[in-house]
């Protein structure tokens, strides 16, 4: 990451800190009292091929004594109606303004990846984590739709696993390596008030470069 990226992402989550702030008290205490603790849940996620920290989001799912792979049809039971919610206005990831402050992830890049993608497609993921692993970025606002409705078909986790693995991972590294080309400022700002929009329901699409045209045919 440059300074000039570090400093960007600093002074944006010190402006937005408060705020988060602010909105996480009456949420944690909503889950509270709607599906009891904990509030948070953390995932190891990838900074590069060695190195992992824990990812934070707002618990959307019920507790299970082990926990692992990317979310498909075979979770969906487990996602709670609080969760839900969470989910589709994408809430569920505040908690992760500490992980910018930390420098763990910037605001806007590549969805950090799981340990075990990153291990089993090294070549791709050293390119990809090039750049740092962001809340929000283009292959999360063009592929998460698609995303979503290939993962919701599979019926167990060895099922998620594969659809996740030969459709979504090599898709979704096409689009970081073209936001990895034209990477700035700008970009960054726009990605990030597309991101705000879709939260709070004003947005649902974009235009986007034509490159990324025939990236989501199967």
């Amino acid at each position: 990451m440059t300074l000039s990226k570090r400093l960007f992402d600093l002074f944006f989550a010190c402006l937005f800190a408060p705020f988060v702030l602010l909105a996480l008290l009456p949420l944690s205490l909503w889950l509270w009292f709607r599906q009891g603790r904990p509030i948070f849940f953390g995932s190891e996620r990838m900074h590069d091929s060695t190195q992992g920290f824990t990812l934070w989001k707002l618990r959307s799912m019920t507790v299970v004594d082990s926990d692992s792979g990317v979310s498909g049809g075979d979770k969906a039971a487990r996602v709670t109606a609080a969760g839900q919610v969470l989910r589709r206005t994408r809430l569920d990831e505040l908690p992760q303004i500490f992980n910018i402050l930390r420098g763990d992830i910037s605001f806007v890049g590549p969805r950090p990846p799981l340990r075990q993608y990153v291990v089993r497609f090294p070549k791709l993921y050293a390119q990809v984590l090039k750049s740092r692993p962001g809340l929000t970025g283009l292959a999360s606002l063009v592929f998460a739709p698609h995303e979503e409705r290939l993962l919701s078909r599979a019926a167990s986790a060895e099922e998620t696993d594969q659809i996740y693995a030969r459709a979504c991972v090599p898709r979704k590294a096409k689009i970081d390596l073209i936001y990895q080309r034209h990477q700035n400022r700008k970009l960054d700002l726009w990605l990030m008030v597309v991101t705000a929009a879709r939260m709070l329901g004003f947005a649902r699409g974009g235009r986007f470069p034509r490159d990324m045209r025939g990236l989501f045919s199967r």
